[in-house]
């Protein structure tokens, strides 16, 4: 083969490949090779939020009949209606939080194989630009002489001069295209990272729900067990079961990240901070109730290991600073593995959400400067909080709402998936107020 001859066929090699690899990565491709999982996919989460959209809608006929029945009379009857409309709505919500789980299982699917494409795509990119460089080495170990001297007509000379230049461009272009695929598959991993947080989240809830059903249905065949069915059996039952009111002052109320507290104390902060803030006291004892019990992971983290380093760190060791506190020895919520944890108190303010109430808590509490880890401090903070959610409104709707913002933001408030929150603040705050109503006499 003539030296004319070889160095075409260098040349045509590399063009080939350099288009090769564009057409094999154009961006209208990225999805092809998953096509026929996405359109099952797609049926199947068609078929779910049809299901969804059931579930949601039987749950709403639970949660009337429970509103309904609790304005009625106090009796056996109304009490296991109740009971049986709350573990029913529980049940659903586990079906549908289940429902829920699986339509993110199926886009992280989607996702995983996405990621998967991109990365053999980078792979098979990367062989190329490989192959191109070979080529281009190749014909650099020509020299000019030598090329020209193998041409024919020194046109010919030229033209290729023009083609390696364009193979060259190619090659940039080639270098910039893997840039992007790495920079979308990071995106990629990302959102997939953000998906299974969400599955861990909702799993967790559904773990909490489980208890709760659990709890309700012994509660249940109590009831029945010891009344056999009898209204009068029943009223006596409720007579025992009310506590008096020195009980109920005796009782510890337990708080996160802090000692706990005898229950009238709690009642007298509630109290003093509903009369600033319009929140119902019963409201405020019923969320740090709740709270509680979903804090497995508070007062067990360390600022160091758990806090936002940059968001929240230097807040944190500021407010410890003007407190005099040691801050590797107060407690802060451990983090989960998909975000920050950090923080602080019965309240679990961070420590970037604590500063931009820092001056009104002073103000109404007098304590200058507030500690978050202060129990009565800590009722005035989530009351401002509370009341900023609309608690202060007061009615089952505004409380309910306000008490989802506190636990899931104003953005993720109205989601489906968080309603047990709501709900089950409200049932104790219902509880609550009949310990309140017995203390003063009501």
């Amino acid at each position: 083969m003539s030296r004319k001859a070889t160095t075409s066929f260098f040349l045509l090699a590399t063009v080939f490949v350099v288009v090769f690899s564009y057409v094999m990565f154009a961006p209208h491709s990225l999805y092809v090779g998953a096509q026929a999982d996405a359109d099952d996919v797609a049926a199947r989460k068609a078929q779910l939020e049809e299901e969804l959209q059931q579930v949601e809608q039987e749950i709403n006929v639970q949660q009337v009949l429970v509103e309904s029945k609790q304005k009625e009379r106090v009796s056996l009857e109304r009490d296991v209606a109740i009971l049986e409309a709350q573990i029913d709505k529980a049940q659903l919500e586990i079906k549908q939080r289940n429902l829920a789980i699986f339509g993110i299982e199926d886009d992280i699917y989607l996702k995983s194989r996405f990621v998967d494409e991109l990365q053999e795509k980078l792979e098979r990119q990367k062989e190329s630009l490989a192959q191109l460089i070979r080529k281009t080495n190749e014909i650099d170990d020509f020299t000019p002489v030598e090329i020209v001297l193998a041409t024919a007509d020194i046109s010919d000379f030229f033209e290729d001069l023009d083609t390696f230049d364009a193979i060259k461009e190619s090659l940039n272009e080639s270098f910039r295209e893997i840039e992007d695929t790495k920079n979308l598959t990071n995106e990629e991993k990302e959102e997939l990272e953000g998906k299974r947080g969400e599955e861990l989240e909702l799993r967790r809830i559904q773990e909490l729900q489980k208890a709760k059903i659990e709890e309700q249905e012994s509660e249940k065949e109590y009831i029945l067990g010891i009344t056999k069915g009898q209204e009068a059996a029943y009223q006596q039952v409720l007579d025992a079961k009310k506590k008096t009111a020195a009980e109920i002052r005796t009782a510890l109320f337990q708080l996160r990240g802090t000692a706990a507290i005898p229950y009238d104390q709690a009642l007298t902060f509630a109290n003093e901070a509903s009369a600033i803030t319009g929140v119902r006291p019963a409201l405020l004892l019923a969320t740090f109730e709740q709270e509680s019990n979903l804090g497995e992971n508070v007062g067990t983290g360390n600022y160091k290991d758990d806090m936002h380093p940059t968001r929240d760190v230097p807040i944190f060791l500021e407010i410890t600073e003007r407190l005099g506190l040691d801050p590797e020895q107060m407690p802060v919520s451990r983090k989960p593995w998909y975000g920050w944890g950090g923080a602080m108190g019965p309240a679990q303010f961070i420590p970037s959400t604590w500063v931009l109430y820092e001056d009104r808590i002073a103000r109404v509490t007098g304590q200058n400067p507030p500690s978050p880890w202060d129990a009565r401090t800590a009722f005035f903070a989530s009351a401002l909080l509370l009341a900023d959610n609309g608690a202060d409104k007061g009615g089952y709707y505004n409380e309910r709402l306000a008490a989802l913002r506190y636990f899931a933001g104003w953005r993720n408030a109205e989601k489906p998936a968080y309603a047990f929150y709501g709900d089950g603040v409200m049932e104790l705050a219902e509880k609550h107020q009949g310990l309140i109503d017995i203390l003063e006499g009501n």
